[in-house]
């Protein structure tokens, strides 16, 4: 998993409230396991016309947004099914930071787990940051992790808040695996002793 520390970035402004998780990527998508070639379908009845044209009318489809990082919404973003492709598509699209004043609990675990930022702000502060990131690519948006704060185009910092573990494990770029490898040596220590005091056990080897 890639490392989040400073991202500087153009921002997105989506003011939709309980955008859910088929609308962030429909179910008729979700075939894949691989993580990659989801970003192209993407919000796509919302970026998509009926006859499979962009809608020239979504933000995602106007520069300089279609080179957004950072995406801005109302409340409770990622509700519904509770499916890990949604993260999977914003970050093949190239989203890193999503930023709400609240969002679905599965889905703000998911996000963490897939080297995207959640951060919840209060509406009154997104509607700021909507404001600002509407001038495009003037408006570029700097999220300091290490120090937790926003930085907005005119230097002001609105700070944020994160759990002290979740914000270590995207510094050091560690999914639930990375996790676990960080554990390499004492478990092939388990394995090794395992194997050695218990012959008539078959060979113990976790991959």
């Amino acid at each position: 998993m890639e490392k989040f520390t400073t991202l500087s970035a153009i921002a997105a402004a989506l003011p939709e409230a309980n955008i859910d998780t088929d609308k962030i990527i429909p179910a008729r998508f979700l075939k894949t396991t691989q993580r990659t070639g989801l970003g192209k379908n993407a919000f796509d009845a919302m970026r998509y016309l009926p006859d499979g044209k962009e809608n020239p009318d979504f933000v995602l489809n106007k520069e300089p947004w279609r080179k957004a990082e950072i995406l801005i919404t109302y409340d409770n973003l990622g509700c519904g099914s509770s499916r890990e492709h949604a993260p999977w598509a914003l970050l093949d699209f190239g989203i890193r930071c999503v930023i709400a004043p609240s969002f679905a609990d599965i889905f703000f675990n998911n996000c963490f787990k897939n080297g995207i930022l959640p951060i919840r702000l209060p509406r009154e502060i997104c509607d700021q940051l909507m404001a600002e990131a509407s001038m495009g690519s003037n408006a570029r948006l700097t999220v300091d992790l290490p120090r937790q704060v926003i930085v907005r185009p005119d230097g002001q910092e609105v700070p944020f808040e994160i759990d002290p573990f979740r914000k270590h494990l995207l510094l050091e770029g560690l999914d639930d695996i990375g996790q676990t490898l960080q554990h390499e040596t004492n478990i092939e220590g388990y394995e090794n002793r395992e194997n050695r005091d218990k012959p008539w056990m078959p060979s113990i080897h976790i991959d």
